[in-house]
């Protein structure tokens, strides 16, 4: 097989996941991709990162309004061009783009973004989704955030609600079922690091590494 591969990590709000795989991707010496995929997009495209923010994991809304009424600049560069904006059809392609050219010039492991269906092409790929008890997650939100339950249980609800309406649009799958991925996992199980450790082992046995 090639020796590029790429692991695709959906997960629950307050699971561990980002954790999880800034570690896996640590102890694979390969490149690591979530948010940091907004500023490639700006970058590369030349439009204002405020655009791929606002669209971050959200459903498409119209071009006419909704989430893109508020104006931004639309290039990079600071001129300003108020009537301008996109839809978020629009930038899930901009970003889609980036994804795959990433993936053709090295290994990579992506956070989220829908990787695993833009790149479900790819041979070489690994699709982990990582979940975790409602109250484990909450009690993260806490800590890592310094909110307080209310709060985090609200935030994980609505989190949670944006990411599956986003993937299940973008993908024409359901976030989060086990028919999805190559493997699901509960964080809480084994702990963060002992998690990151079977993930290890399940992609190199799957991926003959």
């Amino acid at each position: 097989m090639n020796n590029k591969y790429t692991i695709n990590i959906g997960r629950q709000l307050g699971s561990g996941g980002r954790e999880i795989g800034t570690k896996l991707a640590r102890q694979l010496d390969i490149a690591f991709y979530d948010k940091e995929l907004i500023n490639i997009a700006s970058q590369e495209s030349g439009l204002c990162k405020e655009f791929f923010e606002k669209a971050d994991e959200k459903v498409s809304q119209s071009i006419f309004g909704g989430l893109f009424g508020a104006r931004f600049p639309f290039i990079n560069d600071g001129s300003l061009s108020g009537n301008n904006c996109l839809s978020n059809d629009a930038l899930f392609k901009i970003q889609s783009d980036v994804i795959r050219e990433l993936a053709k010039q090295k290994s990579c492991l992506f956070v989220g973004r829908c990787a695993d269906y833009i790149l479900r092409e790819n041979p070489g790929c690994v699709n982990i989704f990582i979940s975790a008890p409602k109250e484990d997650r909450i009690k993260r939100l806490c800590q890592n955030m310094a909110i307080d339950a209310e709060k985090a249980e609200e935030l994980i609800e609505k989190t949670d609600r944006e990411r599956a309406s986003y993937y299940n649009y973008y993908s024409y799958k359901v976030w989060g079922a086990a028919s999805t991925y190559h493997l699901c996992i509960d964080s809480s199980s084994l702990g963060i690091d002992e998690t990151v450790e079977f993930i290890k082992l399940f992609i190199q046995k799957k991926l003959g590494l």
